[in-house]
């Protein structure tokens, strides 16, 4: 089982993000007032104006950037292609949730942004393990 670990990781981190993402697929029109909300109640300098000027005028590229990325995480990590860099972007993707929408969140329930970016981060340490299509010779090698 120690052997299977970080695959078995990778692929419930994938469906943590297909989660994330298959609420985006329908439309991304509820996004609209999480991102004002988000930007109105972010305390971190810099980041809150950011929010206010460029994020919350253009939020529907944001957001379907968001709702395109989680997508595509998903998918690959749960397939366990581009594993590493897959879980930069996965990193990435929960760092912006954790700066931005947990403030907007209960209190109770912030600690799922900030777990998503640890469990991101292993991903990129342990990589894809035993049990992944990158494994195999005919994958081409810009996917392992």
């Amino acid at each position: 089982m120690s052997e299977a670990w970080a695959s078995l990781f990778r692929i419930v981190v994938g469906l943590f993000w297909l989660y994330y993402a298959s609420q985006k697929w329908q439309g991304v029109g509820w996004m609209q007032s999480l991102i004002k909300e988000t930007a109105r109640v972010n305390p971190i300098p810099g980041l809150h104006e950011f929010l206010l000027q460029v994020v919350v005028p253009n939020w529907l590229p944001f957001a379907v950037a968001q709702g395109a990325g989680e997508t595509l995480v998903a998918l690959l990590m749960i397939l366990g292609l581009a594993t590493r860099w897959v879980g930069v972007l996965g990193l990435l993707l929960a760092l912006n949730l954790a700066l931005t929408v947990a403030f907007a969140a209960e209190p109770g329930f912030r600690f799922m942004y900030y777990l998503a970016v640890l469990v991101n981060a292993q991903v990129i340490v342990s990589g894809a393990g035993p049990y992944a299509l990158s494994r195999f010779s005919w994958v081409p090698s810009f996917l392992r």
